[in-house]
């Protein structure tokens, strides 16, 4: 698919997030992983997959009832500071420390399960300890 019909078809993607019913947003906890439609982005920012634009997301926090800081997953293995590797439901996860932010609540699709609290302690930690120096 060419890049300007890629970004015509998330445009229709996000159009349809905007029209979820809310009932989502009260549900999301710290330490969730969820679908969340992040869409098609610019440069090195990671792009959702599927035709919903999405991927799997770590909720680091919740900081309201319309929003949450997460850390998207990927299923590939990798290394360094900017990553913090776990496994989720049989699966080696690692979260993309580097691509943290805050998402709305409106882009949650469906959840996927809830994380160990040791698991969600390593992310947070590495999260800090990349951000903090």
């Amino acid at each position: 698919m060419e890049k300007h019909e890629l970004l015509r078809h998330w445009n229709v993607a996000k159009e349809n997030l905007h029209n979820l019913p809310e009932r989502k947003i009260q549900l999301v906890r710290d330490g969730e992983v969820w679908w969340v439609g992040i869409g098609e982005n610019v440069g090195v920012e990671i792009n959702g997959k599927s035709e919903y634009f999405s991927r799997p997301v770590l909720v680091l926090k919740k900081l309201s009832r319309f929003g949450f800081m997460g850390v998207p997953l990927t299923s590939q293995e990798h290394n360094g500071k900017w990553y913090a590797a776990f496994e989720f439901k049989g699966i080696k996860e690692t979260a993309v420390l580097s691509q943290a932010r805050v998402y709305s609540a409106s882009r949650l699709y469906s959840r996927i399960g809830q994380v160990p609290d040791s698991d969600l302690e390593l992310v947070r930690d590495g999260f800090l300890e990349l951000y903090s120096k």
